[in-house]
């Protein structure tokens, strides 16, 4: 389905389902990302990938981590608007520079402890889950624990649903996130 298909909902447009949070995402965000207006089609992809991905900013991975699984995510899944957002999150949590090109353009990362967080988080998609023992170990023995290995299951479960969701309906960075871009 071309990505014209999909309107770019406002609160008057969206299915009633969706309007309540689309009202919330606007108060955080300070306005109506046009992600969200795509995705408000479907209330529950919507809903669904605001609470999974609200579970996973609430796991016991640290915050730099997370956002690099999650960056590892955008850029694998070629989703745009995801490595602008993601972008523009990483560089405020004073992600070292390099430390971000490295994790758009899919180079080994020079923070040894996020490579681990990218390879992993790329093994676990590869294998479906079916890390062999010396990947598991080689997550772990940059500080993570297995409870962060569940986690990273997690984090792909809910970024596998925005990027597909953005990409299928060809969300684009809004103009607040252009400089990421």
């Amino acid at each position: 389905m071309p990505a014209s298909a999909f309107p770019v909902h406002t609160l008057e447009s969206a299915p009633p389902a969706a309007r309540r949070t689309m009202e919330a995402v606007s108060r955080k965000q300070g306005y109506l990302p046009s992600a969200v207006a795509l995705l408000a089609s479907s209330p529950e992809l919507l809903d669904g990938f605001l609470k999974i991905s609200a579970l996973f900013e609430s796991t016991t991975l640290d915050p730099l981590s997370r956002e690099a699984l999650i960056m590892t995510m955008a850029v694998r899944n070629e989703c745009h608007v995801c490595v602008a957002m993601h972008s523009a999150k990483l560089t405020a949590l004073d992600a070292a520079p390099e430390v971000l090109a490295a994790l758009r353009e899919q180079r080994v990362v020079p923070d040894e402890r996020l490579e681990a967080m990218r390879q992993f988080t790329l093994s676990v998609i590869a294998t479906a889950g079916a890390v062999d023992d010396g990947t598991l170990q080689a997550f772990l023995a940059h500080g993570y624990t297995t409870r962060n290995a569940l986690e990273v299951v997690l984090g792909i479960g809910a970024y596998t649903m925005s990027t597909l969701g953005n990409r299928m309906t060809g969300a684009s960075p809004d103009p607040q996130m252009a400089a990421f871009a």
